[in-house]
């Protein structure tokens, strides 16, 4: 069975990769990919956030920023290292590789883990809103299997983990939330 999801994963990889590659694509996904757009929305994004939120909005900063760190961590640090899984570019010839093919391992992608993991988080707590985040999130996932430097199953993995890790600091945040972001009334509240 992990052979079949294995060939499968190639062929998904080829049919994004090589078949729906073209020059639009080859243009657009290594801009969506860089390092310097994605960490630059992101600050981008908290700096609103922190001058127009209100006091959760502020706090959801700071906790993105956990989510943020073990997404990255966990993925490049932990899994990566221990699941020991090569990029495409670095064992299949005739691929459409159009940024630098990165020295480190394929699974689970980095950049799916973050994005997700911000998409997931504040989709929590914001859910009309997350729409934009899921396109986003979307968009730089897919993007690295455009550019040649990870399987769509390490997108999906990223993806995955996000998922989780950003489940488990919303909840953290819930809590957090009702005890020192509104603390639920006290009985001399009520009376007045």
């Amino acid at each position: 069975m992990l052979e079949n999801l294995a060939q499968f994963d190639l062929m998904f990889f080829i049919f994004v990769n090589v078949w729906l590659a073209n020059p639009v694509t080859d243009f657009i996904m290594p801009i969506i990919t860089s390092d310097k757009l994605i960490v630059g929305t992101y600050i981008v994004c908290l700096a609103i956030l922190l001058w127009k939120g209100d006091k959760q909005l502020r706090w959801m900063v700071l906790f993105s920023i956990i989510v943020l760190v073990l997404c990255d961590q966990t993925a490049s640090s932990l899994l990566k290292k221990w699941i020991c899984r090569p990029r495409p570019c670095h064992i299949l010839g005739d691929i459409n590789l159009t940024v630098g093919c990165g020295a480190g391992w394929s699974m689970p992608s980095s950049h799916a883990s973050n994005v997700f993991g911000q998409f997931f988080f504040f989709a929590f707590f914001y859910k009309r809103q997350a729409w934009i985040l899921l396109i986003y999130a979307f968009l730089v996932a897919v993007s690295r299997v455009f550019v040649g430097v990870h399987y769509p199953g390490d997108i999906l993995a990223g993806a995955l983990l996000g998922g989780f890790i950003a489940a488990v600091i919303a909840l953290i945040f819930t809590r957090f939330r009702k005890i020192f972001i509104t603390p639920p009334e006290t009985v001399r509240d009520r009376r007045h």
